[in-house]
């Protein structure tokens, strides 16, 4: 494994691209409000583009939108919706319309996880996370496509690796993420005589956020602050960020249809979240290893 000397530095994409390419430009985000949706929505920002970020909690929603104007000089607004209900996200494009008068990119980030096993995985919580991101990234395109044609924009679906392979305690996210892998690439294809363009981006293991938290085996087998990629370092959430700006930017204008994994090549080298077999014989063994759902 790489020594803390030889890894890869986190690039901020504002000392790479310049500043203002986006001006001008309008940003849709789902799931804009924390995490790493909330640093990608930032870079696009800093480089000088407006957004609406998009939620279902309106205070941690506004919180965040005033946060990110402040950050970057560049105007945020809150719209509170819920990705699974059609209706609401055409109210959210109506208001981002009213606001800004147009939509150049879209990020379809809402998505929700947590560990189980199949076995202790009820058919509600299957549902609920296919709902929030497959459907809702479907119902997304489907409240934003108008505008995206109108302005020859570019979508960006956040998925994972975890579905590249069987990843035991994953079948619920890896279904949802395969249908948005799926969903995107048909996107590209249909909407790509319109001009508009659509990729998948796939964080791998990124520090600090709620999902490698989640994700993480607690107690002695946390390996969530380890150098585990090949490229010496766990990922940050700028790392993500700066790939939404490349695929956002002209510089990307032949680049549709693609998984791009931002992942240090972790995918490569990557074994199971929980011991195997032991996790799937035996689930009651590793409770204590998994944070609680909430």
């Amino acid at each position: 494994m790489s020594s803390p000397g030889a890894t890869v530095p986190v690039i901020d994409s504002t000392a790479v691209f310049k500043e203002d390419i986006f001006r001008n430009k309008v940003l849709f985000c789902t799931g804009g409000g924390s995490g790493i949706c909330r640093v990608m929505t930032e870079a696009v920002l800093k480089h000088g583009a407006k957004a609406t970020i998009v939620g279902r909690k309106l205070d941690r929603l506004t919180q965040a939108a005033n946060e990110l104007s402040e950050a970057t000089g560049s105007t945020c607004i809150p719209v509170q919706a819920d990705v699974r209900i059609p209706q609401q996200l055409k109210d959210a494009v109506k208001k981002t319309i009213e606001q800004f008068g147009r939509i150049d990119f879209v990020i379809c980030g809402a998505a929700g996880n947590f560990l189980a096993p199949i076995s202790g995985l009820s058919e509600n919580a299957f549902r609920t996370v296919i709902e929030i991101d497959s459907l809702g990234t479907y119902n997304t395109i489907k409240a934003t496509l108008p505008h995206v044609r109108a302005s020859r924009g570019s979508y960006i679906h956040v998925s994972a690796t975890l579905h590249y392979r069987g990843t035991p305690y994953q079948a619920h996210v890896s279904a949802a993420k395969a249908a948005v892998d799926a969903l995107s690439a048909v996107l590209a294809v249909e909407e790509g005589p319109h001009g508009v363009r659509s990729n998948v981006i796939a964080p791998g293991p990124i520090g600090g956020t709620e999902g490698m938290d989640r994700l993480s085996a607690k107690g002695p087998l946390d390996r969530s602050s380890e150098w585990e990629t090949p490229l010496g370092r766990i990922g940050h959430s700028k790392d993500v960020a700066n790939a939404a700006v490349f695929l956002f930017s002209d510089a990307a204008n032949m680049v549709s249809g693609q998984r791009i994994a931002v992942d240090g090549a972790s995918e490569n080298v990557r074994g199971t979240l929980l011991p195997y077999p032991q996790s799937v014989l035996d689930p009651e063994s590793v409770k204590h290893l998994i944070k609680p759902r909430l």
